[in-house]
């Protein structure tokens, strides 16, 4: 059960005077500082598809890549002795074919006299068929390896920033070897939260984030964010969840700020800042009858003060 404290929030008692708020009961939320690390919402991995040396890197750690730009270039020497060999092949097909077209016209200009007989033409026609059939599957072998010399090149497979670049030029690589890691440009914080908290958290819920740095505090807020995903199991006794942040773009990916959560509400006694003096090290805070009320002060809030001791519900404050 989510546990419920007194909160005393006041309120303007009436509109016509501004200074004058009826103290009344009101929910508000309890926050916890913790501690967020900036993450990408997805890391992709740039991978060899071909086995061969690098010939050319063309990204490094920090650049900012786009979607489908080329990262790096990988050459198999084996690939261009490969295709001068089927070149040569081809050519001597396309001399054969060449051969057996001149042939099939020969004798069907034969057979058109009436000097060759249909067996003659009919073995010509499968002869020029067979060698225009072994020209194509030569062909489509040589576009195979040109293919495969293609995919010596290494693209990014979507925008983002490039992280590591493992690799070197002039490195022995193979298939599936990873050449490049990169950070989507949508970058999310990342909290770990005690499973004690884990009630608490829903998607969409409001957080408060500092500035940036570990030492800002609660009078620090710059920004506000939205709990995106609340990941239903929990690891290491923790709870984790990400958060979206308009603005993180300039962060580096594992740069930790602090934020403050939800964690469950509770009931307070709170004024606007305005009503509280001080008085000999004393806080004082002036009611309706003119009265002076020496209170506790507590936390600060949006919403003023919170105050611990020295009023009750219905109180009349005065803003001095």
């Amino acid at each position: 059960m989510r546990f419920m404290s007194l909160v005393f929030v006041a309120a303007l008692a009436s509109p016509a005077i501004a200074a004058d708020f009826t103290v009344k009961a009101s929910t508000i939320e309890d926050r916890k500082a913790v501690i967020a690390t900036v993450e990408p919402v997805h890391q992709l991995v740039a991978r060899a598809r071909l086995g061969g040396v690098i010939v050319a890197l063309k990204a490094r750690e920090g650049d900012v890549v786009g979607a489908g730009q080329e990262i790096a270039t990988i050459a198999d020497q084996k690939l261009a002795l490969q295709i001068q060999a089927l070149d040569q092949r081809i050519r001597s097909q396309q001399a054969q074919r060449d051969q057996a077209k001149s042939d099939f016209d020969r004798i069907q200009e034969l057979q058109r006299r009436g000097v060759s007989a249909q067996t003659q033409l009919d073995q010509a026609k499968t002869a020029l068929d067979v060698a225009e059939r072994t020209l194509a599957a030569m062909q489509a072998d040589r576009g195979v390896i040109e293919q495969q010399a293609a995919e010596g090149a290494v693209l990014a497979s979507g925008a983002g920033r490039v992280l590591t670049v493992p690799v070197a030029e002039g490195r022995v690589v193979l298939p599936g070897e990873t050449i490049a890691t990169l950070a989507e440009n949508n970058y999310i914080l990342r909290l770990a939260l005690p499973e004690r908290h884990a009630q608490f958290m829903r998607a969409g819920d409001r957080v408060l984030i500092g500035a940036r740095g570990l030492q800002s505090d609660a009078g620090d807020v710059r920004r506000e964010g939205r709990v995106r995903l609340v990941y239903p199991e929990i690891q290491g006794g923790r709870v984790v969840a990400d958060v979206e942040v308009d603005g993180l773009g300039d962060y580096f990916v594992g740069e930790r700020t602090r934020v403050w959560v939800s964690t469950g509400g509770r009931l307070a006694l709170v004024v606007p800042a305005a009503a509280l003096y001080q008085r000999a090290g004393a806080n004082f805070v002036r009611l309706g009858d003119g009265s002076e009320i020496v209170v506790q002060p507590g936390e600060k809030s949006a919403e003023g003060v919170e105050i611990l001791s020295g009023l009750k519900v219905g109180d009349i404050v005065v803003a001095p």
